[in-house]
């Protein structure tokens, strides 16, 4: 007597299961046709990308889905809860896209380092150049380039013509050239 009991019991629990899960199905498909295009939307504008937004609304109600037990309608409406969720889910794909956008290593290459030596002797080798100019052309390219004046300060401050700053500046930048590729620097 107990396990018919226990199989009408179990009969019925499966019964209302079903019924409850039925429910949610449609209120799932409701909730999709209330909500579903201005997800999109939502998606379709963080992430620049129809078939991802796509993907993000699809992802957000298979987890709205999975965790419908947790929804708790006095903490907030439906559509609150499933925005919260496609925003975790937004920002998974996100983070997914960053990854699959970095490069791997060459194997057997390291990364290039900040080379402060080559750095140190570029230094060297354009303070020479400049030593090797006249000084009328070191000091318009000294004030100009390393200082940041302009044209007009600089032929102030030197009290010449501003024609004659920029046609020193040119010269002088010329002539350096030339002294740095002598140098090996024809970059």
């Amino acid at each position: 007597m107990a396990s018919r009991r226990e199989g009408r019991l179990t009969a019925m629990t499966t019964s209302l299961e079903k019924r409850l899960e039925a429910a949610d199905e449609a209120g799932l498909r409701e909730a999709f046709l209330a909500h579903g295009g201005e997800m999109y939307g939502f998606a379709r504008r963080s992430l620049s990308s129809k078939e991802s937004a796509e993907d993000v609304v699809q992802e957000t109600f298979a987890r709205a889905w999975r965790s419908r037990s947790r929804f708790d309608s006095t903490l907030g409406t439906l559509r609150t809860w499933l925005f919260t969720i496609e925003r975790r889910v937004i920002l998974d794909v996100s983070a997914q896209q960053r990854k699959s956008q970095l490069r791997p290593l060459e194997e057997g290459r390291e990364p290039v380092a900040d080379d402060h030596v080559e750095r140190a002797m570029l230094g060297w080798q354009m303070e020479f150049a400049l030593q090797r100019l006249d000084p009328e052309h070191r000091i318009v390219i000294t004030e100009l380039y390393f200082k940041g004046r302009s044209g007009r300060e600089v032929a102030e401050l030197l009290a010449l013509p501003e024609g004659t700053v920029r046609s020193r500046a040119f010269y002088a930048l010329r002539v350096l050239r030339l002294l740095m590729e002598e140098a090996g620097w024809d970059q």
